[in-house]
């Protein structure tokens, strides 16, 4: 693409990974760069970035507040599918790209861009999510992914590079593993955390504190659900990214959401990850809890039996496929009358469901009740217990 390439939209985080990416493309390519980052929580990350990115040399810098969009269209959706993948992660970090890459898509239209560039290793899961939305969203796109062209091979030669290019290399103690951040989550990986025998150090974690170190009382909350999204906290209103904010502080300072996992990248290893998801973790205890009293049970079943399909969908980076757009329809309207509070307890790392309530509840405690109903006739069962059973007595019959 040498020569070819005149304008490159770079997925920019301001690390020393993308700086050394935004000055190569210029010294490889000889190409205008404007740098992007996507506001999704990121907090002090954020800090100084347009000033580094334009003394790295790139043209135009855009820094766009995309939190609430991030919530509401994206985590809120994989709430509603109670997405989870490999029965443990809340799919943090796999949520974001498709909204990074959409948005960088839609700058590169704006701005005339030839091509795209990220900051992805070429042994990662970010990759493929990052380029399947991008050719989804412009199948014409041409894709720079400095990580599988270049010759740099180690965080050494990427140090030498950036000093002989006068670009600033933080002197601080480098973390012994990488994280990244967003309004869901916190992850951690790589380094000391590639021996999954070995537990993570407590002064790695950023949005919880230990259990152990938890308040002594409990926490009780309240969350309204309307149709299947949380709207509010103890009755009070909230947007989508505000409600999600308060639910991190209020769960992380009571130990909730910490993850040590072991999964399967797409890519076909195994890799060892730590995960903080203080308010994921309460939202999707407390829209289960929600659920279960207001949705049909073959409509619950058929959902869950969805889930992990859309997880992985979601894992992988097909958020923009056409088997995802339907899936997620089809969750929207298992979603119409998921609607009421939960009350939870949270304790010491614990988010326990104490109570729930809703005007669409489809539980009765007169249908419930071991006491005398008008609804059900016990006798009843019995033919219902005998038709269930035939098939099963007559296999035994059959083997005499």
């Amino acid at each position: 693409m040498k020569g070819e390439v005149k304008k490159v939209v770079l997925a920019y985080s301001g690390g020393l990974d993308t700086s050394v990416i935004l000055k190569w493309l210029k010294n490889e390519f000889g190409c205008e760069v404007i740098a992007f980052t996507a506001d999704i929580g990121q907090a002090e990350e954020l800090d100084h970035l347009e000033e580094k990115a334009i003394a790295t040399g790139a043209s135009k810098v855009y820094i766009e507040d995309l939190r609430e969009e991030f919530v509401r269209d994206y985590v809120f959706t994989a709430l509603k599918a109670n997405a989870i993948y490999e029965g443990t992660y809340l799919l943090g970090t796999s949520i974001a790209r498709p909204l990074i890459a959409k948005r960088q898509i839609e700058i590169a239209q704006l701005e005339g861009a030839d091509a795209v560039a990220h900051g992805a290793t070429g042994k990662g899961n970010d990759q493929v999510r990052f380029e399947l939305t991008y050719y989804a969203l412009n199948p014409y796109i041409r894709v720079i992914s400095p990580w599988r062209q270049w010759q740099f091979k180690s965080r050494e030669e990427l140090i030498a590079y950036a000093r002989e290019n006068g670009i600033p290399v933080p002197v601080t103690k480098e973390k012994p593993y990488s994280s990244d951040r967003n309004l869901l989550h916190i992850s951690f990986e790589g380094g000391i955390l590639e021996d999954p025998w070995a537990g993570p150090p407590e002064d790695m974690f950023v949005l919880s504190v230990s259990p152990e170190r938890a308040p002594d009382r409990p926490t009780v909350i309240e969350i309204d659900f309307e149709d299947g999204i949380p709207k509010r906290i103890d009755g009070k209103p909230l947007s989508p990214a505000s409600l999600l904010l308060e639910l991190n502080e209020i769960g992380g300072r009571n130990g909730i959401g910490r993850v040590d996992m072991v999964e399967n990248r797409y890519v076909g290893m195994k890799s060892r990850g730590v995960y903080e998801t203080p308010g994921g973790t309460i939202l999707h205890i407390a829209h289960r809890a929600i659920e279960s009293i207001t949705m049909d049970r073959e409509v619950m079943h058929f959902r869950d039996s969805l889930i992990p399909k859309i997880s992985e969908l979601i894992y992988y980076g097909y958020w923009f496929s056409p088997e995802a757009e339907v899936l997620k329809k089809a969750i929207d309207e298992t979603q119409k009358d998921v609607t009421g509070t939960v009350r939870l307890k949270l304790y010491k790392g614990n988010c326990t469901v104490i109570g729930r309530k809703s005007e669409r509840s489809l539980y009765h405690s007169a249908f419930a009740t071991f006491e005398k109903d008008t609804v059900y006739n016990q006798k009843d069962a019995e033919g219902f217990i005998r038709l269930n059973a035939l098939r099963l007595r007559i296999r035994r019959m059959m083997r005499g």
